[in-house]
């Protein structure tokens, strides 16, 4: 057996772990800094969960809740200096994938007072992030227990930064914040979580530890999937509970394989076209999953019996989900995007190596009108 594991977040899960568990938050100091967005936070109960806990353990806070998706390295900087100005501890993160990234850069820009927004992609720091706490409200990104942080550069591009430097120190990790989320969000970052699991089952990263992963995560992932396609119903509280931990389980295997080309080229989908982030990458999920059918059949083929189906059927319900309707290129645009991609690591990682001519074709067939 040949792996490599390494995933040195504490998690907590369960029903009620936050209030049950309010000792850990003492353990890393007496201020905070909450990091948040949107207003998934308070809708779930996962905000006064946290506050309640924080206020039992006699913990001071000061609130920066201004993540927007696709979160901005300059606002995370700017939170930094708010995280410094009120000499806070450690950060806490409560939210969905943007508000968890953003702690992570948060707590490394908190730590270092020199370091420019932009430079954290240049790993252009000496101080280790301050500790970090994360508590998720989405069934997507598994951004609780991965070293990966995607923000939005001044640049207008997204790119992600990634390390040992990016892992929180506990993550509570209790399904029922997921319970408020809206159809499409949940859709939305299923397919996200369908991402990582499908793009790990055949990179070149691929082994048996996370191999045990995918297993867990993707026929679940996938009956969720299938049920949306079928009764664009809301699952209810226990397929809600499954739909958590299997993106999880998802981000755990991303964390020994890293992201495919679907993620690199889906970056774009979410600049220039406004697709959220999930159906961004599931955009290119038939095409990764047909090179993973050309360059490690026999890994398709137990894929396709996990999921109980045949290519024809799992295409047709990944892009109904996925819904590219509108999105129009024209050879200009792809061309510029090819350029682009010439050196992405991520391309490398996907079966058989992929080129950035492969991806333009892949471009054409779905968007050149």
């Amino acid at each position: 057996m040949n792996f490599s594991f390494n995933m040195p977040v504490k998690v907590i899960g369960g029903n009620g772990v936050v209030r049950e568990n309010s000792a850990v938050f003492a353990g890393y100091g007496k201020k905070c800094l909450l990091v948040t967005g949107g207003s998934s936070a308070d809708k779930s109960g996962a905000k006064a969960d946290v506050l309640a806990a924080l206020s039992e353990q006699g913990i001071e806070y000061t609130v920066f809740d201004e993540v927007k998706p696709n979160p901005l390295a300059a606002d995370c900087h700017r939170a930094g200096q708010l995280a410094r100005d009120f000499e806070v501890d450690f950060i806490l993160g409560v939210g969905g994938g943007s508000a968890l990234d953003s702690a992570k850069a948060i707590a490394v820009y908190a730590a270092n007072k020199t370091l420019s927004a932009e430079g954290i992609y240049d790993y252009d720091f000496i101080l280790p992030p301050l500790p970090l706490i994360l508590v998720g409200t989405t069934a997507g990104t598994g951004s609780e227990v991965t070293g990966v942080s995607v923000l939005t550069r001044e640049n207008g591009r997204k790119q992600s930064v990634s390390g040992q430097n990016f892992y929180a120190k506990a993550a509570f990790a209790d399904p029922k914040y997921t319970y408020s989320v809206p159809y499409s969000v949940t859709v939305s970052t299923a397919l996200d979580a369908f991402a990582h699991a499908v793009e790990g089952w055949f990179s070149n990263r691929f082994d048996d530890v996370a191999k045990l992963f995918g297993q867990k995560a993707i026929p679940v992932l996938w009956e969720a999937l299938k049920r949306f396609y079928e009764t664009g119903e809301l699952p209810d509280e226990l397929g809600r509970n499954d739909l958590y931990y299997a993106s999880l389980y998802a981000g755990m295997e991303l964390n020994i394989c890293g992201s495919a080309f679907p993620h690199g080229m889906g970056y774009v989908l979410t600049e220039d076209f406004g697709l959220p982030h999930g159906r961004a990458c599931t955009a290119f999920m038939p095409a990764y999953v047909k090179r993973g059918m050309e360059f490690k059949n026999p890994l398709a083929i137990e894929f396709f019996t996990i999921i109980g189906t045949n290519y024809p059927e799992f295409e047709k319900i990944i892009l109904t989900l996925t819904d590219l309707s509108g999105i129009k290129m024209t050879e200009e645009q792809i061309a510029a995007y090819c350029e682009r991609w010439q050196s992405l690591k991520n391309f490398k990682n996907s079966p058989g190596g992929y080129s950035a001519a492969e991806a333009g074709q892949v471009l054409r067939d779905l968007f050149l009108k």
